[in-house]
């Protein structure tokens, strides 16, 4: 059976455990609450999900050819938090550690890079960890989304599951999404219509192309004219939602690119000693057989993990540099 390709949703994942994670911080006042949390993250992948490729696809600069479209896309967001920006280096220290390598591309969102990296991989099972609703749209029977939950796990969602949750198929994901917008991309949806309106008409017309191709089709008169009438937003939307799987130059024509090594047990240990993770170091320890007797530094007193929760703000700016 072929290797599984695992791809992880870079700044989705370290957002996730920033937020899920709060007030924890070393004896030097340091934030450490992500970097515990992708130390717990990156085990749980390395003892559950172990497997000879796989890769962490980062954000870089802004999607120029989004950009192009709508110059104010996602410019809602905030910026990075500070505490949360001090840890990226160490983040990226860690991830490297456990022996992921690194995908990106300036001027491509994560999202396309894992599009194409899915597509291009397509032939082995792909599992692409992000809770993202437009990576909805490449999913197959061999391409399935790992969507982390509130208790550490995962939900696989194949086809099946994409269209339980969304009510439409895979292959109509874009409509979907561009009938409703998305806020947090700064992307509007046509007014008055929501998901069960969106899947509706979907189910009951087709897509986008359509409705407008033939909008009498749209029994609901009112509902008719709102999409007519944001035909131009739409059209955009789609181009907007849709995913870019030509990149030129693939980081990954490299198969090293991709391929997962052996975590550095050693440098591990020392990044868990100096940013005194003691449960963390604890783990490494155990998995990597040491038998270094020295004595657990003394960790300052640090306040229980919260759940993440349910109001948790959108994602800041990603385009804002470091």
């Amino acid at each position: 059976m072929p290797d599984t390709l695992f791809l992880i949703d870079a700044y989705a994942q370290i957002y996730r455990g920033f937020y899920a994670v709060r007030y924890l911080s070393n004896s030097r006042g340091e934030p450490t609450n992500a970097v515990f949390a992708m130390a717990k993250f990156l085990l749980r992948m390395h003892k559950e999900y172990p497997g000879e490729h796989g890769a962490f696809v980062f954000d870089v600069g802004k999607p120029a050819f989004r950009m192009e479209l709508a110059p104010d896309y996602k410019a809602n967001r905030p910026p990075m938090p500070e505490e949360l920006k001090s840890q990226i280096p160490i983040l990226k220290e860690l991830i490297e550690a456990f022996g992921w390598p690194e995908v990106s591309r300036e001027g491509y969102e994560a999202d396309d890079l894992i599009a194409a990296l899915a597509e291009d991989f397509g032939s082995q099972p792909v599992r692409i960890v992000s809770s993202d609703k437009d990576i909805h749209q490449v999913v197959t029977d061999n391409i399935n989304m790992m969507v982390p939950d509130r208790k550490g796990g995962f939900e696989i969602r194949g086809p099946e599951e994409v269209r339980k949750k969304f009510e439409v198929d895979t292959c109509r994901i874009v409509d979907y999404l561009s009938l409703i917008g998305d806020a947090s991309d700064n992307i509007p949806g046509v007014q008055g219509v929501g998901p069960k309106t969106a899947a509706k008409l979907i189910n009951e017309v087709g897509g986008i192309d359509d409705m407008l191709a033939a909008p009498e089709k749209i029994s609901n008169v009112k509902l008719r004219d709102k999409i007519v009438a944001a035909a131009d937003i739409l059209r955009k939307n789609q181009k907007l939602v849709t995913l870019k799987t030509e990149v030129e130059n693939k980081p990954w024509d490299d198969p090293a690119a991709v391929t997962r090594r052996e975590p550095d047990w050693a440098a591990l240990e020392k990044l868990a000693e100096h940013y005194e993770l003691k449960s963390i170091l604890k783990e490494i320890r155990e998995l990597s057989g040491s038998d270094n007797d020295m004595e657990l530094f003394n960790q300052a007193p640090a306040q229980e993990s919260k759940p993440e929760p349910e109001d948790k703000p959108e994602q800041p700016d990603l385009f804002g540099g470091f």
